[in-house]
């Protein structure tokens, strides 16, 4: 297993819809490995393909260090099938490094999608688990958190995030 490069805003792997996974082969549990140490160094609570360079409908999500309640999470293919309620909360981005808004989003939801081997899963989630799985499902839609935000704040976002990355290090 091997940690990746996070890719960053603005770039453009981040912006496109990500494609079905077809084949569960030994290639594609190598890619699962390598997101799960990913997201464990970075250190996050998820982690979309997109965010390292593959532009795959795979998600990891892990919200939990208690085994029983929240048990680390693979996603092929996943798609919100239901959703209900609505909650406001902080939320932040492997891939926006240094920033976090106040974003809506379900507070509950119902995933359906695949396990790591191809078998149907089905998942309800709400808390924190619905919110970090409507996040990295967004990722594979070329969506990332700040596209939730108001026009306004978005913009003050572009702004200031855009003038960091020109700032020397």
């Amino acid at each position: 297993m091997s940690v990746l490069e996070i890719k960053k805003y603005p770039d453009p792997v981040l912006r496109r819809k990500a494609l079905p996974v077809e084949n569960v082969d030994g290639a594609l549990q190598r890619l699962i490995d390598d997101m799960i140490e990913t997201m464990y160094a970075a250190p996050g609570i998820g982690l979309a393909a997109p965010q390292v360079g593959e532009s795959r409908r795979v998600v990891v999500v892990h919200v939990n260090l208690n085994e029983e309640e929240h048990p680390l999470i693979v996603l092929l293919n996943p798609e919100i099938v239901e959703y209900d309620g609505k909650v406001v909360s902080e939320e932040g981005c492997l891939s926006v490094p240094g920033y976090v808004s106040s974003i809506e989003r379900a507070a509950m939801v119902i995933v359906r999608g695949l396990d790591r081997e191809g078998r149907p899963v089905e998942i309800e989630a709400e808390g924190l688990l619905a919110r970090a799985l409507q996040h990295e499902i967004d990722h594979l839609d070329g969506l990332l958190f700040v596209d939730r935000m108001s026009p306004i704040k978005r913009e003050f976002f572009r702004k200031r995030y855009m003038r960091r990355l020109k700032e020397p290090a």
